[in-house]
Formats: C-alpha cells, structure tokens, sequence
C-alpha cells in the first residue's frame, strides 16, 4: 500500500488560530509546519499550534523562513551563509523547546517560502540550512522540494530526507513551483487539487503548466493553510487519497 503524509504550514496567522480556522483544516493531516519566528510566528502562536496538534495526534516540524517578517519570507534575500545558518537553528531551537515543554518534539524540518524556493536551486544555500539545523539535531528529517538540488545537500550531510509535493501549487516545466506573481499559481479548486494528490501520488507525475506530464516522486504532500479554500481543499484531498487506498501517515525518523 502507498503511504504518504499530508502536511500543512501552520502558525502563520493568528487570526486563523484564534478563530478556528488553523484546527478546522487538522482532522484531514497527518502532519504541521509550525512558523517559528523567522517570517511568521512566535512563543504564543507556536504553543497554540503544537497544542492543537497534540489534540488531533499530528506530527509537529518546524517551518523556518527568511527573517522578513514585512513580507512573509516570499522575498528573495541574499544574506551571508552563517546569518542564514544562525537564524536557522535559532528559529528550530525556539520551537523544540515550545514543543517540549507542551510534551511533543520536533520530528521534521522544511524551509519556508524564498528560502525553500532558492535552496531548491542552490546547494550553498541549502547548505546553510543545513548547517542551522545540524548545530540543533541530526535526529530529524528534512523536508525539501522533489527532485530539487537541496534534497541531494541535505542527503550528504547525513540527514534522513522527504521529498515534498504540493497539491495547491501549479508547476513549471522544470518541476518548480510556479511563481505566486502568477495568477495561476494557486489551484484553488478543491477537486483540482484532490486530482494532483491523486496524480502524485499514484503516478508520480504532475501536469506542467504547458500540458506536459512532469515526473514527480514524493513522500509528502503539502497544503498551505493560507490558500483560498484551505479546509475544503485537505477534505477533498484525504478523502480522494484515502479512497484510492493510499495510507495517510506522518514521516518516519527511521
């Protein structure tokens, strides 16, 4: 039986964790990445975050990005490496002592936003991520985009890796995400995006912006809580996967 987790980017709006919206989209997951500080988030979101997934048994990462709080972390930066890898390990060290302090630890790690699009494509980049993260664990996993250059960094410095694909996200012919500076970027519609998962996870593959099939392997699958619709689009999502006999279930350390 297929096997796959089904992710979300969590404690980025806390509006959306006040008013229920956040918790709403948790019973169709498998698995949180909580925003610690860098482009979003902070002590208080990140506790109200791991105590709701604690409620519903998800598995809890840490989703560090850009200190660019101004514009989310979705603003390309070139910052020196050893800035990079300090606020790394300074953003996952926040949330492993949140985390443990709610009974919970940090199992996996996945960039946020420019971070993750540029290390996808940068290997000294994506080497200072590493290097954030290793200064905290090696006794994690990391997320990154499938088929990108950073999962084979991540790899070699000795780090168990998931390879991640999106089911909200239109894709480029070179298997990267469509720039959000698109109109298209987003797929909004709940049955668009359960056929993508369907796609990924049945065929490792994607359509292409131009039509074309686009070979994509993935162990995880994200939805990103800030898309139109977001609890619609995981409802519809599980419940395709689920009925095609795929096994929802968080990443494995081992």
């Amino acid at each position: 039986m297929k096997r796959i987790d089904l992710n979300c980017d969590m404690g980025e709006v806390p509006k959306a964790i006040s008013d229920g919206t956040q918790e709403a989209l948790m019973p169709f997951l498998t698995s949180v990445n909580v925003a610690c500080g860098g482009h979003a988030g902070d002590l208080h979101t990140m506790k109200a975050t791991v105590e709701q997934a604690l409620r519903w048994r998800l598995t809890v990462g840490a989703h560090p990005g850009y200190p660019d709080r101004a514009n989310f972390g979705r603003s390309e930066l070139n910052l020196p490496a050893e800035q990079i890898a300090d606020s790394v390990f300074e953003q996952v060290r926040a949330l492993s002592k949140v985390a443990a302090d709610c009974g919970a630890e940090v199992s996996h790690v996945k960039p946020h936003g420019a971070l993750y699009n540029q290390a996808a494509k940068n290997r000294a980049l994506a080497q200072a991520i590493v290097d954030g993260i290793a200064r905290w664990s090696h006794d994690v996993v990391l997320v990154g985009l499938a088929g990108s250059a950073m999962l084979g960094v991540f790899q070699e410095a000795g780090f168990r890796i998931a390879a991640e694909a999106f089911v909200d996200r239109r894709y480029e012919t070179d298997g990267t995400l469509r720039s959000r500076g698109f109109d298209d970027a987003l797929i909004r519609d709940p049955m668009d995006a359960a056929e993508q998962a369907l796609s990924i996870a049945q065929q490792g593959t994607v359509l292409g912006r131009d039509g074309a099939q686009i070979a994509v392997s993935a162990e995880t699958l994200c939805i990103h809580g800030d898309t139109p619709g977001a609890v619609q689009i995981a409802a519809a999502v599980a419940a395709a996967l689920r009925n095609a006999g795929v096994d929802l279930r968080p990443l494995s350390r081992e």
